[in-house]
């Protein structure tokens, strides 16, 4: 994909570097700078979200019909790269690049008309109720149920790892409807539209980089209405091997990693090597950070082939190829900036809380963002499907080929 030598292109890369630089506030600056997971912080990301949806910017890749921007393949591509340039938060993911696409594709009407809008604007955020305490990668043996009475499901069961549902007005899940069924053919896709449903509990969990992002949800004979099915009742595996597609892929990935790595390589400049001197120096550093920049070249080609629809892209195994390629880079990348932090990534509390609050910096951020960049990575290859699960999806891919 070439998208440097078009003078129209160009234009549009700095009309968007223009506005990325005097749209965010100092706080939404600062959040991004601090952000060290897909999940940026809270408060200041959805400002960050507001503010781009008034420029009419909030949802790249969505149809115009509701609300995109009409942007090419290239210059979303090239939106990502101004975007990460600048240290700017990342949209939270749930809303804009799950459950909305799915809404769209697979949503009645009247579905569409009462979500979309407020995943667009930002009025809404809606976590993602799909694990349980027993029901990780083998996601189909799920057991939280919802029994159909009238024109409702009483919904039972515990989800576990529901990114910030303590934020969250809304939520997305899968619940079993059926046990005499096989497993995967007894789950419903529903749609909650509150959060506060009598007999509903969130309870926040606090990670090892100190901050609050995943929570534990029970529901205790929680009423919720059926017009928040999406699909037919049982069905809702489906549906959600559908949304698995936006879950893992349809958005640009290797900008994010690329500028880890510049961040990675201007570090090296001064950080200390244990052999004397500087890593920017150290022949052996050199080479295992040059083995990791040919990864992350070979996986921004591969992912610029993908996103303009390549014929590679069609291919059933590329969504299990791209989630395996792109989460182990980050954890590399996670691994070579704890390296050249070094003593200055050891975590304290002091640390947690400079990174998780609104207070300033005590210290450089690149140390201070290290450890929990690195620890949050590790995680990864475990969400969206493990990566032992998604190489046995590719080896099942290439055994039916």
């Amino acid at each position: 994909m070439h998208i440097d030598f078009s003078d129209e292109l160009q234009a549009f890369r700095r009309e968007v570097g223009e506005f990325l630089d005097a749209a965010p506030t100092a706080a939404i600056r600062e959040a991004g700078k601090k952000t060290t997971s897909v999940f940026a912080p809270f408060k200041e990301v959805m400002e960050w979200h507001r503010i781009l949806h008034a420029k009419g910017w909030s949802a790249p890749a969505w149809p115009v019909e509701h609300g995109g921007t009409g942007w090419s393949v290239e210059q979303r591509y090239i939106f990502a790269e101004e975007h990460w340039k600048r240290d700017l938060p990342p949209l939270l993911p749930n809303g804009l690049q799950m459950v909305g696409p799915l809404i769209m594709e697979l949503g009645t009407e009247e579905q569409k008309r009462r979500y979309l809008p407020g995943i667009l604007s930002g009025e809404d955020y809606w976590t993602q109720g799909y694990s349980e305490p027993n029901a990780g990668s083998d996601l189909a043996s799920l057991a939280c149920s919802a029994v159909s009475d009238g024109d409702d499901y009483v919904i039972n069961g515990q989800k576990i790892w529901t990114t910030l549902a303590h934020e969250a007005n809304r939520m997305f899940m899968l619940v079993r409807t059926s046990r005499e069924a096989r497993k995967q053919a007894g789950i419903t896709f529903l749609l909650l539209d509150r959060m506060d449903y009598p007999g509903m509990v969130v309870r926040p969990i606090v990670g090892l980089d100190g901050l609050v992002e995943q929570c534990e949800v029970f529901f205790d004979n929680v009423r919720v209405p059926k017009s928040g099915r999406v699909g037919a009742e049982n069905d809702g595996w489906s549906v959600a091997k559908q949304l698995l597609k936006h879950e893992r892929g349809g958005t640009a990935l290797s900008p994010m990693l690329r500028r880890k790595m510049t961040l990675i390589q201007q570090a090296v400049r001064s950080a200390p090597s244990p052999n004397g001197g500087v890593l920017a120096d150290d022949p052996v550093f050199q080479r295992d950070l040059g083995e990791i920049e040919a990864e992350l070249v070979s996986y921004e080609a591969y992912e610029r082939m993908i996103l303009t629809n390549h014929p590679i892209g069609s291919d059933p195994g590329m969504p299990s190829l791209n989630k395996i390629m792109s989460t182990e880079l980050t954890q590399q990348l996670g691994a070579l900036q704890v390296r050249v932090a070094g003593l200055g990534a050891v975590p304290s509390q002091v640390n947690a809380l400079t990174v998780a609050s609104g207070i300033g910096p005590i210290g450089d951020m690149f140390d201070l963002t290290a450890m929990p960049f690195y620890l949050n990575a590790r995680a990864t290859s475990i969400y969206a499907g493990t990566n032992e699960i998604q190489r046995d999806l590719l080896a099942r891919t290439l055994h039916a080929a």
